[in-house]
């Protein structure tokens, strides 16, 4: 299927010089979307660090690389080359490094990784203006109607994604092979794989973590309390590791795209919660509790919105939520250039009408907009984001207007 990313990348090369890093989740689809942007190319080229001839190639250095593919000689158009798993090269930077100085006026360059590649900070010079930086998520409501790059924040107009697809998503999470094949025998299999993969793979191989039967427990407290504020001191009791500790792993956690962390909004809130930030995980259907699911899965969508809108350069984008001293909460505040821009209540179904807690919020921060997300609500094919009152919305109408 095609994803929104393939035509981020062409417009990356078209526009841009600098190498393109491509990271995200493992299996989220980093290496198929390049491939299926490469391959029809009369020159593409891939190394992969895990494949031993690929790996000696690149320890020898940016010649042999250059050597490979034929750098030199005259050609109709650019070659593309993919560097797939780099960072588990000690020293990947001085490589880039040097193979960018040498040759990027004659390849055009991908880099691909399940870990981010700015954590590890050995191995050479700073690459600084050399790449930009662009995060791939799994599938969303949006990419599934509109896989095309548009560049608005919001799509003018809602398109209806069918309840099978919707369902499917929700069940079986938006990495592209569960969600395709949505047989539950086939996302048991490939769930127990991945998890295997990633603290018994990745996480050793990567990182000087030695607990990793800690860590891996961790992990499953983090499940459990996925939507909730974030207690280092009742994690380090019950992992039985310090404080420092529980906060070093949850990093790396972070930085492997198994969860991500939310950030309360304090500014011109009276009595704000100035404490710990709320924990989510990248693959939702890792969620076993209906309204944790329903939750993490809209907490996803919003960090993919404003991951892709800072990234294509549209602004600066950040996600956080709203609690004060007397417990008024909402769900999600995104903002835009550190400014509020609009608000999310999430539910599974609605009984009670619009939070007074919306109300509060949009008054104390001026968002333009304060949504409350319906899971279960039918799609209505009408613009949520022209009314600028608190407004009940089904999450079908809602996402879809996102990426």
């Amino acid at each position: 299927m095609k994803r929104i990313y393939e035509g981020v990348i062409e417009e990356h090369f078209a526009q841009n010089r600098q190498m393109l890093f491509l990271v995200g989740p493992r299996q989220v689809g980093k290496t198929t979307t390049s491939l299926d942007i490469s391959e029809p190319r009369p020159q593409h080229f891939y190394f992969n660090w895990d494949i031993l001839e690929d790996r000696r190639k690149i320890i020898e250095g940016p010649h042999t690389i250059a050597a490979a593919i034929g750098l030199g000689y005259l050609t109709k158009s650019l070659p593309i080359i993919i560097f797939d798993e780099l960072h588990k090269y000690k020293h990947w930077k001085t490589f880039l490094k040097g193979f960018f100085d040498r040759y990027h006026k004659e390849v055009q360059i991908i880099v691909t990784g399940s870990a981010r590649l700015d954590i590890y900070k050995v191995g050479g010079d700073s690459l600084m203006g050399r790449y930009f930086p662009y995060r791939l998520h799994p599938l969303s409501v949006g990419e599934l109607v509109n896989p095309k790059v548009r560049h608005t924040e919001i799509a003018p107009r809602p398109k209806k994604i069918s309840n099978e697809q919707f369902q499917n998503l929700i069940q079986f999470g938006g990495f592209p092979e569960p969600f395709l094949k949505a047989t539950a025998t086939f996302y048991s299999r490939w769930k127990k794989l991945r998890m295997q993969q990633f603290f018994e793979e990745d996480l050793r191989d990567l990182t000087r973590i030695q607990e990793l039967g800690q860590i891996t427990l961790l992990a499953e407290f983090l499940r459990l309390q996925s939507g909730q504020l974030m207690n280092y001191s009742n994690l380090s009791k019950q992992i039985n590791v310090s404080v420092d500790t529980i906060r070093r792993w949850i990093e790396v956690l972070k930085s492997f795209y198994y969860c991500f962390t939310i950030q309360p909004w304090t500014q011109n809130v009276r009595r704000s919660l100035l404490k710990e930030p709320k924990i989510y995980l990248w693959d939702w259907s890792l969620v076993d509790d209906r309204g944790g699911r329903a939750e993490n899965f809209i907490a996803s969508h919003l960090l993919k919105a404003v991951h892709f809108w800072t990234d294509q350069g549209l602004g600066d984008y950040d996600l956080y939520f709203l609690r004060d001293k007397e417990k008024r909460e909402v769900d999600f505040l995104v903002c835009k250039n550190d400014q509020p821009w609009f608000l999310v209540e999430v539910k599974n179904s609605n009984h009670a009408g619009i939070s007074p807690a919306l109300y509060y919020y949009q008054e104390i921060t001026q968002v333009d907009h304060a949504f409350q997300v319906i899971l279960n609500m039918d799609y209505v094919d009408q613009d949520c984001f022209l009314p600028r009152r608190p407004l009940i919305v089904p999450a079908k109408t809602f996402l879809s207007q996102l990426i």
